[in-house]
């Protein structure tokens, strides 16, 4: 179904709706401060495969991210971070940058895999803080690309919606989205690398 929500003024009952369908398993097309995602609670393993499901890949080769709405949810699924690039991150975020981390041992057992890396996000998206907040656990993410040779990602809700309405259980129109994705930006070393300019000009 599509559930329309004002982008800067979210309705609280539209967010409320969302978060209960994530504690139930569900999944979600929403949108970020760059592209469209799909997503689901970590927690939720089947909602996991539904989303191995919708990208048609196998679990071995998920490159998902994990989206937070604050830097202190972190240390359940990274590594400690140095006082470096905690400080760049700071500087970042939120913002449209995808941080690649050292994982913990929390991320294998979500993954089911021997994944030793983590994608962070904390996008500048009112809308999905919202929902992170109340959810009070990370989303699972994963951008959604358009079926056109030419474009690489949808912008349109209701044209999203029309691809992906009997593949999720909500998504989210919040509005026209982007069409560049996030930089990528790989903290896994001492000295970090982007490995994806994007959308965002890292502040180093």
């Amino acid at each position: 179904m599509l559930l329309k929500i004002h982008p800067e003024n979210p309705e609280n009952r539209h967010i409320r709706r969302v978060v209960e369908t994530l504690n139930k398993g569900g999944t979600i097309i929403f949108p970020t401060d760059t592209v469209y995602a799909a997503g689901a609670s970590v927690y939720k393993p089947a909602a996991f495969d539904k989303l191995i499901s919708l990208k048609g890949i196998k679990k071995k080769e998920a490159q998902f991210s994990f989206i937070f709405n604050n830097l202190s949810m972190l240390s359940g699924f990274t590594k400690p971070l140095s006082n470096d690039i905690y400080r760049l991150m700071k500087r970042n975020l939120p913002g449209p940058f995808t941080f690649i981390l050292n994982a913990n041992n929390n991320v294998p057992k979500i993954f089911q895999t021997k994944k030793k890396t983590i994608g962070i996000r904390i996008p500048d998206n009112i809308i999905l803080n919202e929902i992170v907040e109340q959810l009070d656990r990370p989303l699972l993410s994963t951008s959604i690309y358009d079926s056109d040779e030419i474009v690489e990602y949808t912008s349109d809700p209701m044209l999203i919606e029309l691809s992906f309405e009997n593949k999720v259980d909500i998504v989210i129109d919040g509005g026209f989205g982007g069409n560049i994705a996030s930089t990528v930006v790989d903290c896994t070393s001492d000295v970090p690398e982007i490995i994806r300019q994007g959308k965002g000009e890292l502040i180093e």
